[in-house]
């Protein structure tokens, strides 16, 4: 799971260090997959490396108790062969009815991380992702890929108030997953997304459609790198997103080919 602000620099300065003791284990704690592209200035900025699945953190007891799984989650409820399309920044009036269409085509189900004021914004869209059967993610009030340079207090905010916007823009169905901004996680906010049942969300594969690359190079980024795991990260908001519907219209029928079903995150 690779950073959307300027992707990387964090791991690449570990493996640079080759001379230093013990470089390889501390590496080990982040994910390979860094990138370096400028984000257009209105789109998710290039996420941050984060702790690999199947690192096991202690709960703080000092903390309210997680109830879920505080670890990043990137694994499958469909196992080995699954995917989970996930769909970020949303929900958006122009660009979400035309995911939602895309995803219906194919029966596939998909995990939308929502913006709070913008769930507050579009209720009814809220509403229609619930009812097709796709499930909500907390992405944070602000979207701002610096919480974890920030206090305890502001991320509690972030998150929380997030849950409560998105929550009752539903009608009372509550994200089940939190996704940071960039992946810009901390122990902290890891655990009190974890305390109200929602389990911190990362990916596997990043389609790069913040940067408008081309449905071609979208589609060819998700075929190439679905081996690196099976969650997906696509948007539906945050500026023109015609080339994510159409990446998905072509990418969701190549991956039932290949024999993936479509699940959701582990919890």
């Amino acid at each position: 799971m690779a950073r959307h602000r300027s992707m990387g620099a964090n791991g690449r300065i570990l493996v640079a260090a080759c001379g230093v003791m013990g470089v390889a284990a501390l590496a080990a704690v982040w994910t390979a997959q860094a990138g370096t592209a400028e984000a257009d200035p209105g789109a998710s900025p290039a996420p941050k490396p984060t702790p690999i699945v199947g690192q096991t953190s202690k709960p703080d007891p000092e903390l309210p108790a997680p109830v879920v799984n505080m670890d990043i989650a990137h694994g499958s409820d469909k196992g080995a062969k699954g995917v989970n399309i996930t769909i970020d920044d949303g929900p958006d009036p122009t660009w979400t009815p035309q995911v939602l269409q895309v995803l219906e085509a194919n029966g596939v189900k998909a995990t939308f991380c929502m913006v709070g004021p913008q769930a507050q914004a579009h209720p009814d869209l809220v509403k229609d992702v619930v009812a097709d059967g796709h499930r909500l993610c907390d992405h944070s009030m602000s979207h701002d890929t610096t919480m974890d340079t920030k206090s305890s207090a502001y991320q509690s905010r972030e998150i929380l108030d997030a849950q409560r916007m998105i929550t009752k823009a539903s009608g009372g169905v509550k994200p089940l997953y939190y996704r940071a901004p960039g992946g810009a996680f901390t122990p902290y906010s890891r655990q009190i997304a974890a305390s109200q049942g929602m389990r911190p969300l990362g990916w596997n594969v990043d389609s790069k459609d913040f940067k408008q690359p081309g449905v071609a190079a979208m589609v060819n980024t998700v075929k190439n790198e679905i081996s690196n795991g099976p969650t997906v990260l696509f948007h539906d908001a945050g500026g023109d997103r015609g080339q994510t519907v159409e990446a998905l219209r072509q990418v969701l029928p190549w991956l039932k080919q290949q024999g993936y079903s479509f699940g959701f995150p582990v919890r």
